[in-house]
Order: C-alpha cells, then sequence, then structure tokens
C-alpha cells in the first residue's frame, strides 16, 4: 500500500496551524490557569481596605467603618 500523495504546501500549512494551536493553548492556559487569581482577603479590615484602595468607598465613609471594626 502506498500513501496518498499530497499537495506540497499541506505539510508547512499543518506544521504552522499546529504551532498556532500550541500558542493559543500556551495563552489560555497562562492567562487562566491555577494561581493566576490573586488571593482574596481574608479580614473585614483588608476588604475594607481593598475597597478603599479601589476607589469603592470614600474616605470619609472608609474611616466610619473602620472606626465600627475596632
Amino acid at each position: 500500500m502506498g500513501s496518498l500523495p499530497m499537495p506540497g504546501w499541506l505539510w508547512p500549512a499543518l506544521i504552522v496551524l499546529g504551532l498556532a494551536l500550541i500558542a493559543v493553548a500556551t495563552v489560555v492556559l497562562a492567562r487562566h490557569g491555577h494561581g493566576s487569581a490573586a488571593p482574596r482577603p481574608s479580614t473585614a479590615r483588608e476588604l475594607l481596605d481593598a475597597r478603599y484602595a479601589r476607589g469603592e468607598i470614600d474616605e470619609d465613609d472608609y474611616r466610619r467603618r473602620r472606626d465600627l471594626l475596632r
């Protein structure tokens, strides 16, 4: 049995396609892989600090809430 004849451009095209799939898989795994997400703050004070740092609450609200946590 002989192999089927293939056009001369098919092997290079398959190699390029394979490399592109590997590159896409690498990017997806790097962005969504294990350990890529930052750990969430665990205490109420850390949550409050994070909200203030992101600008979700203003300084007065931050201080009032912080004082309630003491």
